[in-house]
This record gives C-alpha cells, sequence and structure tokens, in this order.
C-alpha cells in the first residue's frame, strides 16, 4: 500500500477534447447554413431573371407581329387603292406613278414605309415608291405565283445589312389577281418598342452571310461571326457586347441569359431568336442589356449578414460550451490526481481533499468523487483486515500441523495399498488394506524387499500386457508411476498402480519414499474392450470404420493395388419399419455372418455404419472385383431372412472403387466409393456400379456437399425465394390460379434453379423441411391473395408423403395464417403417388379432409397412370409438358392428350395443359376440353411478392 505509483504522462485537457471537435463542427453547420442561404437567393435571383427573359422573348415576338400584321394590312389597303388595278390592267406606267406619288406621304410619314413597289403577273416591277429598289435575291416570281394561286397574303422578314420586314398582297379587278403589291419596313419602330417594353438597352444582330461592302467594321462581332445592324447607346454597349462574344456562344443565349461584370457592374445579357427571318444563310437576335447592380448587391450583403451572424453564433456557443465545461473539468482533474495517492495509502489526504456530502441534485462528477472516497475509506479499512489475519494465519498453520497425524491415522482405513519403505527399498510400515489383501501381518511384512512381495511380473496379465522394468527404491528421485502384477490370498493376479513419491520429513532417513498402490484389474479389463470396442462393431463384430479406414491407409502407404467394395443394404429401412429395429439388428448380425464365413479371407470386412458394410480387396484388378460384387449378391440372395410371418428378401447396391486409381487416402477412396454405391442406386439394370478413369467422385462429393451446405443455410437464414406462374383458364384467359416455384438466393445475390438443389435435397433428406419451408410461406401469402380469389398450388416431394408430422403441420400452419384451405392445391407428381400407391392416397385424402384441394403432376408418364386415377383422390389432373410441347410435330402426343383430358372429364377431374409456350397450342388444347394452360407463353414467373403487391 506504500508503494509510490509509476508517473503519468501530461496528454491534452478532456476539455479541449471536447471542446475541438465541437467547435469544429459548429464551424462547418455555421459555414453550411451560409454557403444555403445565398445559394437560396441566387437561385431565387436566376429564376426570377429566367423568368424575365421569358417575358422579354414573348413581348418581342409579340411587337414583331404586330408590326408584320400592320404592314400586311397597308399593303392590302394599297392594293385597294381607286385606279391602281385599272392602271396595271391597262399597263398604263404613268398612271402607277400618280396612285403611289397619291399614297406615298401618308405611308411614309404615319407608316414608316421604306418603299412600295408593284409588280405585274409575270413578276416585273411595274412601279415604285421610296427606297430605289426591293432586294435582288427576294423571290418575286415564286410570290407571284404563290399569290395567283393561293391568294393568301405573304408576310416575310429578311436580315442583310439591314433587317425588313416584307409585306405582299394580290391586286384584285373583278376578282382576279393581275399583281400584287409589296411594302417593306424596318425594324426601328420595333427595336424601339423593344427598349420601351425590357427597359434594357437592345441591339440587332445579324450572324452569317451579309451582303455588301457597306457594312461598318466596328459592328462586326468576330466571337459570333455577326453585324450589329442596330444599336442603341453603342458607346457604352458596343465594347460589352465584344468581351461577351468572346466569353459565351450566341445559341445559348437564346436559352439562358448570361452575367457578367463589365465598368464596376453587374450586367445580364440575353438573346431573342428572330424566327421569321426567311434568309436560310443568316440568322438574326435581338441582344438585350439588363443591369442587375442591384439585386446581386443586395444578394451579396445578405450573405454578409449570414456571414456575420453565424460568427457571431460560433463565438457565442463556444464560449458557452467552455463556462460549461471548465467547472466540471477542474473537478474531474483534482479526482485524477488524488487517485495515485490511494496506493501510497494517503487515505487521510484523499478524504480531506473531496467533499464530505453530496448533494442533493448530484451529478456523475458528485458521484465519481464520493466512489473515491468510499474506495479510500474500504481500502484503508482492508489493510487493518490483512494485519488482523496475518496472526490469525498462525494459528491455522498449527490446527493443520494437529490435522495432519489425524490424516495419518485415516490412511489405515483408506481402501489402497499404502506402504512406507527405506532407501534401500525395505518394507518400514504398511496399512491394514495392504495386510487383508495379501493374507500377512505386520512381521510378515516389515524388513522385506518391496519387489519381492509386490513383483510377480513372471506372471502374464491378463490380455498379454508387459510390466516396466522394476528400479531400486535409491534411484527414485522424485514422484514416479509403474504397474506391478500382485498374487494376492485368493490366488488371483491382481494389477496394481503404484505411484511413489519421496519422504523428505526430517525424522526420516535420507532417501524413504512412500508407495500408494490401486488395484487397476477391472479398469484394465475395461480398456481391453474399450481397445477391441474401438477396432470392432458390437453388434456385429465385424471391424469398424475406423480400423477400415487406417487397414486401407496402410494398404495405400504399402503401395499396393486393389478394390474397395461398399455396400448398402436395399429397402433395410422397411424392414426396421416393418417388423421392428431388433429384426433389423438381427438380419445385420446375419449379412455379416454370411460375409464373414464366405469372404473373411478374401479381405477385410468392416460395418461402417446403419446398413452399409465394406470390404477391402488387395491384390485384385476390376474383373475380379465386379465377380466379389456378384458372388456378395448371390449370398445376399441366398439369406431366407423372415421375421414376424413376412419373408424378406435381402440385396445390396454396391460401389466399387479400385485404388490407387480413385483416391490416395482413405477418405478419397471411401468417397469414391460412396459415389459409386449412389449411382447403382440410380441404376436399374444392376446391383453394383464400378468408377470410371474419368469419373471424379471426390468433384461429384464435394458438389453435393457444398448443396447440402448451402441448403441448410437457406433454411437457416431464410434465403429461398418464391415464385408463381399463372394457370390460365383458356376460354376466357382468366387468372385465378397460381403455381408456386421456389428459387434459392445464392450468396452472390443471384437465384438458383430447383434443377441444382432439389436432387441434392431429395438424397440428403433435406426435401421435407423444405417441403414445409414452402407450405408454411404459401400460406402466409395466401393470407393476403384470397381475398381476391386467388388459389395457389404447391408441390410436395415423395419424401413429404412419408412425413408423420405433415398434416398437423398443416393444420397449425393453416390455423395461424388465417388462410382458407379451399384456396390451397397441394400437388404430389405421378411417379410419387404410384411409387407408393397406398400411402399417396391416405395423405391426398387427408389434405382433401383439411379442406384442401389436391393435384397429380406429370400425369401420363407412368404406364399405369389411367388404372390408378380414378382411385386417387385429386381434383386436378396435370398432363406431363412433354406431350404439350409435341402436339404441333407428333400425331401420337394428340392421341395420349386426347385420351387423358377424356379420361379426366369421366373421372370428374379438371385438366391442366403443362408447357404451353406456343400460340398453336391453345385452339387444340380447348378442342380437346382441357381446362387449364400452364407455360411461357401464357404467362412467365414472376416474385410472390410482386403478386401480393399487385
Amino acid at each position: 500500500m506504500n508503494q509510490s505509483s509509476p508517473p503519468v504522462k501530461r496528454r491534452s485537457s478532456l476539455a479541449w477534447r471536447v471542446i475541438a471537435p465541437s467547435s469544429l463542427l459548429l464551424l462547418v453547420l455555421v459555414a453550411l447554413f451560409i454557403w444555403l442561404g445565398h445559394h437560396h437567393l441566387t437561385q431565387q435571383l436566376e429564376q426570377s431573371r429566367q423568368g424575365h427573359h421569358e417575358r422579354q422573348q414573348r413581348e418581342i415576338r409579340l411587337a414583331m407581329q404586330r408590326s408584320a400584321d400592320n404592314l400586311r394590312q397597308l399593303a392590302g389597303l394599297t392594293a385597294n387603292a381607286p385606279d391602281l388595278g385599272n392602271a396595271l390592267a391597262q399597263n398604263d406606267d404613268e398612271g402607277l406613278r400618280t396612285v403611289l406619288a397619291a399614297q406615298w406621304p401618308s405611308l411614309q410619314l404615319e407608316a414608316g414605309v421604306d418603299g412600295v413597289f408593284v409588280f405585274d403577273r409575270q413578276g416585273q416591277q411595274r412601279g415604285q415608291s421610296g427606297m430605289g429598289s426591293p432586294d435582288m435575291e427576294l423571290p418575286i416570281r415564286g410570290w407571284v405565283d404563290d399569290l395567283l394561286a393561293r391568294e393568301i397574303p405573304i408576310k416575310t422578314l429578311r436580315c442583310t445589312t439591314s433587317c425588313q420586314q416584307y409585306a405582299a398582297v394580290p391586286i384584285l379587278v373583278d376578282g382576279d389577281s393581275i399583281g400584287m403589291v409589296m411594302l417593306s419596313r424596318s425594324l426601328a419602330d420595333v427595336t424601339r418598342e423593344a427598349k420601351e417594353v425590357s427597359g434594357s438597352e437592345v441591339a440587332l444582330m445579324v450572324t452569317g452571310h451579309v451582303e455588301g461592302d457597306s457594312n461598318d467594321p466596328s459592328r462586326y462581332l468576330p466571337g459570333w461571326n455577326g453585324h450589329l445592324v442596330a444599336i442603341t447607346n453603342r458607346e457604352p454597349t458596343l465594347p460589352l457586347l465584344e468581351q461577351a462574344s468572346l466569353a459565351t456562344p450566341i445559341y445559348q443565349l437564346a436559352d439562358t441569359p448570361f452575367s457578367m461584370e463589365y465598368a464596376g457592374r453587374y450586367l445580364e445579357l440575353s438573346a431573342v431568336y428572330m424566327e421569321d427571318d426567311a434568309d436560310w444563310r443568316s440568322t438574326s437576335y435581338f441582344l438585350l442589356i439588363s443591369d442587375i447592380t442591384t439585386q446581386t448587391t443586395a444578394i451579396q450583403r445578405a450573405t454578409n449578414t449570414l456571414l456575420a451572424l453565424g460568427v457571431a453564433g460560433w463565438l457565442a456557443a463556444e464560449l458557452l460550451l467552455l463556462a460549461i465545461l471548465l467547472g466540471p473539468m477542474a473537478r474531474l482533474r483534482r479526482v485524477a490526481a488524488l487517485l495515485p495517492a490511494l496506493s501510497d495509502g494517503q487515505f487521510q489526504r484523499v478524504r480531506t481533499r473531496l467533499p464530505m456530502t453530496i448533494p442533493r441534485r448530484s451529478n456523475e462528477i458528485d458521484i465519481l468523487e464520493n466512489a473515491t472516497r468510499t474506495l479510500a475509506d474500504q481500502l484503508e479499512r482492508l489493510e487493518s483486515s490483512v494485519h488482523d489475519h496475518s496472526g490469525q494465519l498462525a494459528e491455522r498453520i498449527e490446527e493443520l500441523a494437529s490435522e495432519r497425524d489425524f490424516v495419518n491415522s485415516l490412511l489405515d482405513t483408506a481402501q489402497v495399498f499404502i506402504i512406507v519403505q527405506t532407501a534401500t527399498g525395505r518394507i518400514q510400515r504398511v496399512n491394514e488394506y495392504t495386510r487383508s489383501r495379501l493374507g500377512l501381518a505386520d512381521q510378515d511384512l516389515v524388513g522385506r524387499h518391496f519387489y519381492d512381495i509386490f513383483d510377480s511380473s513372471a506372471h502374464p496379465l491378463p490380455g498379454g500386457a508387459e510390466h516396466r522394468n522394476a528400479q531400486p527404491a535409491g534411484q527414485f528421485a522424485s514422484h514416479q508411476q509403474e504397474e506391478k502384477t500382485l498374487h494376492t490370498q485368493d490366488k488371483r493376479y491382481a494389477t496394481v498402480a503404484w505411484y511413489h513419491a519421496p519422504l523428505t520429513s526430517s525424522h526420516r532417513e535420507r532417501g524413504a519414499r512412500i508407495s500408494v498402490g490401486l488395484d487397476i484389474t477391472e479398469r484394465k479389463a475395461a480398456e481391453e474392450r474399450l481397445t477391441w470396442l474401438a477396432e470392432h462393431d458390437p453388434l456385429t463384430e465385424l471391424y469398424n470404420r475406423r480400423y477400415f479406414q487406417d487397414a486401407v491407409q496402410h494398404a495405400l502407404l504399402c503401395q499396393s493395388e486393389g478394390a474397395i467394395v461398399l455396400l448398402d443394404l436395399n429397402e433395410f429401412k422397411e424392414v426396421n419399419e416393418l417388423s421392428g429395429h431388433h429384426v433389423g439388428d438381427h438380419l445385420l448380425r446375419e449379412v455379416a455372418e454370411t460375409l464373414f464365413i464366405n469372404l473373411g479371407q478374401r479381405g477385410t470386412i468392416a460395418r461402417l455404419g446403419g446398413d452399409e458394410f465394406a470390404l477391402l480387396l488387395e491384390g485384385v484388378n476390376s474383373e475380379q472385383a465386379i465377380s466379389v460384387a456378384d458372388y456378395i449378391n448371390q449370398l445376399l440372395s441366398s439369406i431366407g431372412f423372415q421375421a414376424a410371418g413376412r419373408k424378406h428378401h435381402i440385396s445390396a447396391s454396391m460401389g466399387i472403387a479400385l485404388f490407387p486409381a480413385h483416391g490416395q487416402t482413405s477418405a478419397d477412396l471411401l468417397a469414391s466409393a460412396d459415389m459409386a454405391m449412389y449411382k447403382a442406386k440410380e441404376s436399374s439394370n444392376q446391383d453394383w456400379y464400378l468408377l470410371s478413369q474419368a469419373e471424379n467422385a471426390k468433384d461429384e462429393l464435394q458438389e453435393r456437399v457444398y448443396w447440402v451446405e448451402q441448403l441448410h443455410n437457406a433454411l437457416e437464414h431464410e434465403q429461398f425465394e418464391l415464385m408463381v406462374q399463372p394457370i390460365v383458364r383458356l376460354k376466357d384467359h382468366d387468372i385465378k390460379h397460381y403455381e408456386v416455384l421456389v428459387r434459392m438466393r445464392h450468396p452472390d445475390g443471384s437465384l438458383v434453379a430447383p434443377q441444382h438443389f432439389i436432387p441434392v435435397a431429395e438424397q440428403s433428406g433435406l426435401v421435407v423441411a423444405l417441403d414445409r419451408w414452402v407450405i408454411r410461406h404459401s400460406l402466409q401469402a395466401l393470407g393476403k391473395l384470397q381475398e381476391r380469389g386467388v388459389s395457389l398450388a404447391v408441390n410436395l416431394s415423395g419424401q413429404s408423403l412419408h412425413d408423420l408430422g405433415l398434416k398437423q403441420y398443416l393444420t397449425d400452419e393453416l390455423r395461424s395464417s388465417g388462410a382458407d384451405p379451399h384456396h390451397l392445391i397441394l400437388e404430389v407428381t405421378e411417379t410419387a403417388a404410384i411409387t407408393d400407391f397406398s400411402t399417396a392416397r391416405n395423405v391426398l385424402q387427408t389434405f382433401r379432409d383439411l379442406g384442401c384441394r389436391t393435384a397429380l403432376d406429370d400425369f401420363g408418364i407412368g404406364f399405369s397412370s389411367f388404372h390408378y386415377l380414378g382411385q386417387l383422390p385429386v381434383d386436378y389432373i396435370k398432363i406431363d409438358g412433354s406431350f404439350i410441347r409435341s402436339l404441333l410435330i407428333n400425331p401420337d402426343s394428340h392421341t395420349i392428350v386426347k385420351a387423358i383430358a377424356d379420361i379426366a372429364k369421366g373421372f370428374g377431374k379438371q385438366t391442366i395443359a403443362e408447357f404451353v409456350d406456343q400460340a398453336p397450342l391453345t385452339p387444340i388444347l380447348q378442342e380437346y376440353g382441357i381446362t387449364y394452360g400452364q407455360g411461357f407463353y401464357l404467362g412467365k414467373p414472376i416474385p410472390l411478392t410482386q403478386l401480393i403487391q399487385g
């Protein structure tokens, strides 16, 4: 308690560790707030200016439209002037000049018309007033023809060195068009109106081809390849446009205004495309320059205000946080400084530096101070208690010394051999148990050598065990163990395990030892029995799997060649179920005895477990191994096994693997033989199967193990997905019936088709659990779908027909899900039903008793189908898809399908055609009276969740 504590390294204060990240977070939030405010104001300005730009475009286009309509009206009035038509009809040029001269002053002064032109039917100019002549490239002849043909006025716009609006109307005399009048006017009035409407500086620009050499080079904008044909406030506006033409393309201005800073002002430039320009070689724009200095300055002021408020708030929050933390942190530092004093035993110092009472409204620091003070009190009491217990410990040592003498007296009552020897191995003392087992008194034992009495090595132990060589007592420097044979009073030999330990008491001579012996005769016999059991099967007394694997491995190490024959009894499960497990055990013993008597000299025979036996044959080739397999079949067939009045035919499926061709280890060889045995079970024409050199049984086994693991994982973690495929009523394509299909969700996220995992599930027995999983989730979905009149069909495997708990499970799931059993259709395959007809009929009837409907799947592939059809309680017959798909190419399929449909109808059952994948199949199926169809043509599978969502 008085040891000094190690120096504590200085670290940054906890207060600053809290303040620093908090300050950084607040600063980030303030910056984000300012940025959002500035962004919001800027967005508002941009939206406002975009709306203003769109309004400007509309107003300018409207002004141009009004100007064009006005010019067309003036042209119409001019064409209707008295004597104009007659003068043109009579080719009276003087008369035309007189008429035009009379109207020209009002057109020029009041309407701003630049020129009036009269053309005859051939497009020749016959008269004019105003500007010298019209643009030579105007399509005068085309306009004349168009006017004479359609009698519809023409109005257009052409921009070259200037922008002129043109309006042409026909001249009618007695209802016939004899020529046309054309008026032209510049866009000066439109430009002035645009300036007044927009409140902006306005320029009129023509891009592309511009004729003539009279253009002012100073008005050329190279960035836009355009000439300014009109501009307001030229001196400040022209340099601005030159700078803007280098910064942004002209076509973007027509969609989005462009903002820029010029001469200390914030300006916005936009363009209005003049769609009426009829000259395809050039493009004309109205350019608008708006001053947005006021709005931009207002946004900057608002941003600066937000910045000032944010910084002020951040500083205030930091000062408040600092004020809150400084006091508690000082108290924490005080407690931290006092804790090392506890290890030095300065308890009083700790108590005086800490407050004695806890405030009514205490916090965590108050609790820490109180805990530190309480810890000081407890450590002080503990230190005092240690001193007190030291004296008590001394007293306890004396008590233990007296207890030791008491223990010595108990040794005589212990049921073990206890002997004290001298350094030379002479017996000094024995206990009562030793005397009684030997039938000798102390005087017959004391003084004699230990090994003279307790070493009967000359007599063999049961089982032939050998003893270690005895050593003189003086050679034992520490604890030793050994086993010796003892000839007891009852003339029997016993095995005693001796434990020798030196005695170091001061009153005994150096080298003395105490020997304790335990009679382990019964344990040795049990060990021998266990050793036998470790290598043998207790039921058949043949070798077991462990011994067989060691024997195979030994044969491989000796580089010998041979074969392994692995056999599995067929229908052994039925023997156990029909006659009882004791009869099955009797059958296993009889098979083992038959194999051992006839083949025991040929190789090593073992029972690997269950009804599996294995035979190791060394020095044989494939033909000899096949001969042995055939011989085993003959032996098993000759066993006339009867039990409970039943005679059982005994046969086996055998797999043959050659070594070292099919494996370099015992595990690989057994796996190969196991795979061959399963192939033999799958074969229908022979009871044995020999692996070829090309087959890799290990890979197949690993793949099967992989899929078994995937099935376990999918069942445990709900990694299956349910799909549904519609079953369509053929006469009206109504869908109220779906078949449930299962897919496995692979770890990579993809869906695995059932052909990859269903066969493994059937082989491993997991298909029953999978069936239950599908039933449970289908009923949960059915609880949501049945209100729409939807029914779901669920496939059951053949193994589920033997699931004794299926009825109760289905009853419980129907109750918990709230699903109507009438909307559940349970399907079994025809093959499964025929294989165990009685069981299938009872199970199907059980389903119908619960209210469910039933269906017979893949109907038609069995040869005895029609015989059993009337006896199976099913509602639907699903015709196998192999017949449906071949209807268009195989006449025999027509006969089979029609026969199935007729017979099913005669039994009162509805029919469903599978694999309807082509449109021509549906009329054939309807003709045969088949009610429903299912296939990719009628509907592809979709996720069940999609069906639930509607």
